[in-house]
C-alpha cells in the first residue's frame, strides 16, 4: 500500500510532530496514521455535536424553570389579592402532629401593590369552652365522612391575647395515609365578629320591633304600605291586605286638621313630623294617634323609607279627660267643684268689671241634712244630694253656674243680676224643694234650703270674698228660722264672730252648771186644770247673758253638743217631776223635747230607758216631743226608733203639727200618742176662718186616731173658747202660763185656779 503524504517534509515544521510523538511508540505507518487521523476527526466531531446539545439542553432547562417560576409567582399574586379582597384566611391542619398552618393578608392594606401575606405555624388556636364540644362534633362527623364539609361558627382567640373573635371556619380532610384515615385537613376561615354583632342587633331590634305596644309602619317614598308590625295589626285591623295601598286607607272621618293621607305632602324638608292624629281602623272605629315619622337614608342621602311609629292614645285621652273633669266636676252631682267655681266667678267679676255691671253669689245649705246622713246612711244621702243638686239647677237654669263646694252646699253665680233679681232667684230655689225628694222605692225626705245673698260691687270685689260674705248670710237665714234666704250686710260679720263665741262657749257650759231648766204648765179642758208641763232649755251665761233658746239650740245641734245637752235636760226634767211626786203630784206628766239628732242616732231608746232607771220615773209619766219634720225626716228608720221607745211606756207627742209636710199614711203608723197644734194656727183663731178650719180637722183627725190633741201658744180668751168648742183636751201658753223654774212652777201648779194667770200683752 502506498502511503500518502499530506504535507512534504520540508514543509514540516522543525518542531517533532505531536502525534507522532504521542503514537511513537506504537510504529505506525503512514497509512495507519490516516485511519488514526479519521477516527480523531469523528470524535471531535462527536464531541462537538455533544456540546452544542449540552448547551441546548442547559437552555431549554434555563427556560422551563423561569416559566415555572413565573407561573409559581403569578399564583402566589393571585393567593394574595383573594385573600386580601375576600378577608379570608388559609389553614392547612395537620392532624397527625396538631400543627395549624395559616396564610392571611394584612387586612389594613387599601393599595394591591403593597399586600403582604403572613403565614404562621404553630398550635390551634383556642376555642372558646361555651363552643369547644360544637366544634369537636361537627369535625368528628366530618372525619368520619357523615358531612361533606366541616362547617362552623365559633369563637377562638386568633392572636392569643385572650380577645374572642368569631369565626366562619370552612374545610374538608385534603390527605389520608394507607389506611384512609385522615392526616390533613385545609379551608378557610373568614372574621365575622362584626357581622355576629350586627345580627345580634338586628334580632333585639326585631324582636323589640314585634314585643312593641306602639304600631310601627314602614312607608315607601309614595307613603304606600311596605311592612309593619304585629301590633299594627292588633291595634288598626290590618294585616296584608294593607301591603303596598297608601296611607290614606287610615284616613278618619273626622274633621281635623290634617288627615293621614295628607301627611306626605305636610312633611318638612327633614321628613320628620310628630303630632296627634285621629285614624280608622279596618272595621271603622276612630282611634286617636300619636304618630312620629322618621326618614330612612340611602347612600345618596334622598328618601327611600319613612317608618312611622303609632301610639293609641285614645284610652290616656279619655283618662285625661276624666281626670281633668274630676279636678273641675264634683264626682257625685256633677256640677263644677271648688277650683272651677273660683275660676268661673273670676271670670263672671272680670266681665262684670268691663261691662259695668251687677253679680250675684247666692251661697246655698240644705237644713239638717247631716241628720240624714246619720240616719238614713251616706249611700242614701249621696242620692238625695244628687236630686238636690239637680233641683238647684233646674230653679236656676243652664246660663248660671252652679257648684258644689262640700257637702251639702252649694254656690250659684249669677251674671249681670242686681239685689232684686237675686232675691226672686232664692226664693225660686226654696220654693224648688216644697214637695220632698225621692230617694228610693217610693220613699221621700223634705228638705228646706237656707240661702246667703253677696252683691258685686256692692259687698265684696274679689271672689274668696264674695263667698264669705255669702256664707255669713246663709248663717244667719239660718238663725232666723230656715227655709229663707238673707242678703249680706255688714253687720253680719259681727253675729258671725258673736256666733262662733257662742260654739266656743257652748262647749263648756255643762262643766259650768250654765243650763237650768224652765217648765210651762198644760191645762186639762176637760179637768180644768194642771195635768203636766213641758220642761224648756234655758241658758244663762256669765260671758253673754240670758241666750235665746232659738239661738243656741240649733248651734248646739249643728256642733253635735245637743247630744250630750238633751240627756242632761231629759234626766234634769226626770229628777224634777219625782221631786214633785215626792212633794204630793202624782198626776203629772212631764214632756220633754228631743232634737232630730238624738232621734237620728238610733241611741234614744237606751237614753230613755237609763235616764228612767236612775230616777225610778214611772215611764207612763214621761213624754217625749218632736216635730214634724223631724219624724218626717226618715219615717220608716224613725218609726222603728219609736216603737222602741213605746215599748218602754213612754208617752210620743208630735209637736208643731201641721206646719211640715206629713203623710197621714206615715202618721197612721207612728206610735204616738199626742198632737200639738203649732201656735203659727193657734194665733188667728178668731180671725182667720182657714186658720179655723184647720185647726178643727186637727182636732177631729187627732180624736179619730185616738191621739190627745194638746194646743201651744193659747194667749186669748176666744182662742180658749174656740179649742173647747172643738174639743181640744189640753192647752198651754201664756193665758194659762208662762214657762216657770222648777219651784215655781210647782207653787204655781199646786195653787192654780182655772182662769187666766196674767195679763197678756199684744
Amino acid at each position: 500500500m502506498s502511503s500518502v503524504t499530506l504535507f512534504p517534509d520540508a514543509a514540516l515544521p522543525a518542531s517533532p510532530d505531536p502525534f507522532a510523538v504521542a503514537f511513537a511508540p506504537l510504529h505506525l505507518g503512514p497509512g495507519e496514521w490516516q485511519v488514526v487521523a479519521l477516527v480523531l476527526a469523528v470524535l471531535t466531531l462527536v464531541c462537538l455535536i455533544g456540546l452544542v446539545g449540552w448547551h441546548y439542553w442547559r437552555a431549554r432547562r434555563s427556560s422551563t424553570a423561569v416559566a415555572r417560576t413565573k407561573l409559581l409567582w403569578e399564583r402566589d399574586e393571585h393567593l394574595k389579592l383573594a385573600l386580601w379582597a375576600s378577608g379570608e384566611q388559609f389553614w392547612d391542619y395537620d392532624l397527625a402532629h396538631r400543627i395549624m398552618y395559616r396564610l392571611r393578608a394584612h387586612e389594613s392594606t387599601t393599595d394591591r401593590n403593597d399586600v403582604t401575606v403572613v403565614s404562621r405555624h404553630g398550635q390551634l388556636p383556642r376555642i372558646h369552652e361555651h363552643d369547644l364540644p360544637l366544634v369537636m362534633e361537627r369535625l368528628r362527623q366530618h372525619l368520619q365522612g357523615n358531612t361533606p364539609l366541616f362547617m362552623s361558627e365559633h369563637r377562638m382567640d386568633l392572636h392569643e391575647r385572650g380577645e374572642w373573635v368569631w369565626i366562619r371556619a370552612r374545610g374538608r380532610v385534603v390527605e389520608r395515609d394507607a389506611d384512609g384515615r385522615p392526616t390533613r385537613l385545609a379551608g378557610t376561615a373568614r372574621d365575622i365578629t362584626a357581622y355576629r354583632n350586627a345580627e345580634f342587633e338586628r334580632r333585639i331590634a326585631s324582636e323589640v320591633l314585634h314585643s312593641m305596644n306602639e304600631a310601627v309602619a314602614v312607608l315607601d317614598q309614595d307613603f304606600r304600605f311596605v311592612g309593619f308590625n304585629p301590633a299594627f295589626s292588633g291595634i288598626t285591623g290590618y294585616s296584608n291586605e294593607a301591603i303596598d295601598q297608601p296611607l290614606s286607607l287610615l284616613d278618619s272621618a273626622r274633621e281635623q286638621p290634617l288627615q293621614p293621607g295628607q301627611l306626605q305632602a305636610d312633611l318638612p324638608d327633614d321628613g320628620r313630623w310628630s303630632g296627634e292624629m285621629w285614624m280608622r281602623r279596618k272595621d271603622g272605629e276612630e282611634i286617636l294617634f300619636r304618630v312620629a315619622t322618621t326618614p330612612v337614608h340611602d347612600d345618596s342621602g334622598r328618601y327611600r323609607l319613612h317608618v312611622l311609629v303609632l301610639n293609641d292614645i285614645t284610652e290616656q285621652k279619655r283618662a285625661e279627660g276624666e281626670l281633668r273633669h274630676l279636678a273641675n266636676y264634683d264626682a257625685l252631682t256633677g256640677l263644677p267643684n271648688r277650683t272651677l267655681l273660683f275660676e268661673r266667678l273670676d271670670a263672671a267679676i272680670h266681665r262684670a268689671r268691663l261691662t259695668d255691671k251687677p253679680l250675684a253669689v247666692l251661697f246655698i245649705d240644705l237644713d239638717r241634712f247631716k241628720d240624714i246622713n246619720d240616719s238614713l246612711g251616706h249611700d242614701t244621702g249621696d242620692r238625695i244630694l244628687r236630686e238636690a243638686a239637680q233641683r238647684v239647677q233646674d230653679a236656676v237654669g243652664p246660663q248660671h253656674t252652679v257648684a258644689r263646694l262640700s257637702g251639702d252646699e252649694f254656690t250659684v253665680v249669677l251674671e249681670d243680676t242686681g239685689a232684686e233679681e237675686a232675691e226672686a232667684m232664692a226664693w225660686r230655689i226654696i220654693v224648688a224643694f216644697s214637695p220632698p225628694l225621692g230617694y228610693g222605692d217610693r220613699q221621700e225626705v223634705l228638705l228646706t234650703p237656707s240661702i246667703g245673698i253677696s252683691l258685686y260691687p256692692l259687698h265684696a270685689r274679689l271672689s274668696a270674698d264674695l263667698i264669705k260674705h255669702a256664707d255669713t248670710a246663709m248663717y244667719q237665714a239660718k238663725a232666723a228660722g230656715r227655709r229663707t234666704f238673707e242678703v249680706y250686710s255688714r253687720s253680719m260679720n259681727e253675729k258671725t264672730r258673736q256666733r262662733v263665741a257662742l260654739a266656743n262657749s257652748l262647749r263648756r257650759v255643762l262643766e259650768r252648771n250654765e243650763l237650768s231648766m224652765a217648765y210651762q204648765p198644760r191645762l186639762s179642758l176637760l179637768r180644768q186644770r194642771v195635768t203636766g208641763v213641758e220642761a224648756l232649755l234655758r241658758w244663762n251665761s256669765p260671758e253673754f247673758g240670758v241666750v235665746s233658746p232659738a239661738q243656741f239650740i240649733p248651734l248646739a245641734e249643728e256642733t253635735g253638743l245637743i247630744l250630750d245637752i238633751g240627756a242632761w235636760a231629759l234626766r234634769e226634767a226626770c229628777l224634777t217631776l219625782q221631786h214633785w211626786r215626792h212633794l204630793g203630784r202624782q198626776d203629772l206628766s212631764m214632756a220633754v223635747n228631743v232634737s232630730a239628732l238624738q232621734l237620728m242616732r238610733g241611741s234614744l231608746p237606751e237614753m230613755v230607758a237609763r235616764c228612767l232607771h236612775e230616777t225610778f220615773l214611772p215611764a207612763e209619766l214621761l213624754e217625749l216631743e218632736l216635730t214634724e219634720s223631724v219624724v218626717m225626716a226618715n219615717p220608716e228608720k224613725n218609726a222603728d226608733t219609736l216603737r222602741a221607745c213605746r215599748d218602754l211606756g213612754v208617752g210620743l207627742a208630735i209637736d208643731d203639727f201641721g206646719t211640715g209636710y206629713s203623710s197621714l199614711a206615715y202618721l197612721k203608723r207612728l206610735p204616738i200618742t199626742t198632737l200639738k197644734i203649732d201656735r203659727e194656727f193657734v194665733g188667728d183663731l178668731g180671725r182667720d176662718a182657714d186658720d179655723e178650719a184647720i185647726t178643727g180637722t186637727i182636732i177631729a183627725m187627732g180624736h179619730s186616731l185616738a191621739l190627745k190633741v194638746v194646743a201651744e201658744g193659747v194667749e186669748t180668751v176666744g182662742q180658749l173658747q174656740f179649742l173647747r168648742e172643738h174639743g181640744c183636751d189640753e192647752v198651754q201658753g201664756y193665758w194659762v202660763a208662762p214657762p216657770l223654774p222648777r219651784d215655781e212652777c210647782f207653787d204655781f201648779i199646786r195653787d192654780y185656779r182655772y182662769g187666766p194667770q196674767m195679763k197678756i200683752v199684744s
